[in-house]
């Protein structure tokens, strides 16, 4: 394997730092909605080939543009009942996709769109497809990319590399997984949950800002009990999964003075001033991590068969954590591709590891002879790119 190159370490360096800043943009963040709609397309068009020609065609759906709406929240208690949506959220989705394949014409704007607006349906309580002014102008595959991708045996389509680690520090585990709890116990937050730590020796600093859903809260007052609730939960999961002394800051930028707070009618900040981008939020791993090495790819919505951008990103990942498993050994993973070269042959895969080289090389080994389950889980929705 003449591709991989090994390089012994005993410790994760983060564990040496005084300090660790970790991020998550929540599902119903501007930019985490794009990301999830560019994935959403990617895996309905890849159905649809499938079910037409028995394999996927070639297409990039990674450039979800989300331009935020107007609106005028209002607390519960008040006439207007939680407010109203003054003026849509407009969602543009472009890329390429291959339209017409063996003289049949595929409607891949339409596919786009119904996918899209399931997508919004699925994922959100207040968010609807109503909310929303959709267009699709995705535009006609690459004539020498289809070549490529026409290949019997899968092809990089780009030069570029894929990069993770494992495991995941205890304040990026917090992060990790704390979104889904606060919306699990508290149902006046929203789907746009923003996190940022801030580890300083033996202290989470946590920042949250939450987006509220101002149908459930009455005014002032239950939404300050509200905020309480998402700062004791918040104390409670870190002092419960990690040895960090917790200090968690809420909603920071209210002021209740000019009675400026951060409610919204659909529990996101997309419907009144937050525009977002595919790739400008968290890694696959779902984090934000600038301490750690990152790949800048956007991995939503790139097609999931010869992309490396996604496809080494989501293997570096897999590969870093089934190296880590046994024993939490760390590992940080890098895969190198380059264009036109079998999948299964990357120009390189470097791996810094505690665990032992000969273990590293046969999980590595394993992992790139069965890339097309990584195709199959990216369709399947069995993986998430953020």
């Amino acid at each position: 394997m003449d591709y991989l190159d090994f390089q012994k370490t005993e410790l994760d360096p983060v564990k040496n730092r005084n300090t660790e800043l970790v991020e998550r943009k929540g599902i119903g963040h501007p930019d985490s909605i794009s990301d999830g709609i560019a994935e959403s397309v990617s895996q309905a068009l890849s159905r649809e080939y499938r079910k037409r020609f028995g394999h996927i065609l070639h297409h990039n759906t990674d450039e979800v543009q989300l331009v935020a709406g107007n609106s005028e929240p209002g607390f519960s208690g008040k006439k207007n009942q939680g407010g109203e949506v003054i003026s849509p959220i407009y969602i543009l989705l472009t890329g390429r996709a291959t339209k017409s394949f063996e003289g049949e014409k595929i409607p891949v704007d339409e596919i786009a769109l119904d996918a899209a607006k399931n997508y919004i349906r699925e994922n959100f309580k207040k968010l609807d497809p109503r909310h929303i002014e959709f267009e699709s102008r995705i535009g006609e595959a690459s004539s020498d990319l289809k070549e490529i991708f026409s290949d019997s045996l899968p092809k990089s389509n780009d030069t570029s590399f894929g990069v993770a680690h494992a495991p995941l520090s205890p304040t990026e585990q917090i992060i990790r997984k704390l979104e889904g709890k606060l919306h699990g116990e508290i149902p006046e937050v929203g789907e746009d949950v923003k996190l940022m730590g801030l580890r300083q020796s033996g202290t989470l600093k946590l920042t949250v800002a939450a987006a509220i859903i101002a149908e459930k809260v009455s005014g002032p007052q239950e939404y300050a009990e509200t905020l309480e609730k998402i700062k004791n939960a918040a104390e409670n999961f870190i002092r419960e999964n990690s040895s960090l002394e917790p200090e968690v800051y809420v909603n920071t930028a209210d002021e209740p003075d000019k009675e400026s707070y951060y409610i919204t009618v659909t529990g996101t900040s997309a419907e009144m001033g937050d525009d977002g981008s595919v790739g400008r939020g968290n890694r696959v791993n779902g984090l934000i991590t600038p301490h750690r090495s990152m790949s800048l790819e956007a991995a939503s919505g790139k097609n999931p068969v010869t992309h490396v951008g996604k496809i080494y990103n989501l293997m570096a990942n897999e590969i870093a954590s089934e190296i880590s498993e046994p024993d939490s050994s760390f590992a940080e993973v890098k895969i190198l591709s380059q264009i036109g070269a079998p999948l299964d042959r990357p120009q390189t895969v470097e791996v810094e590891s505690s665990a032992e080289e000969s273990r590293v090389a046969e999980i590595v080994e394993e992992k790139l002879g069965d890339v097309k389950s990584v195709n199959d889980r990216c369709v399947e929705g069995d993986v998430s790119t953020f």
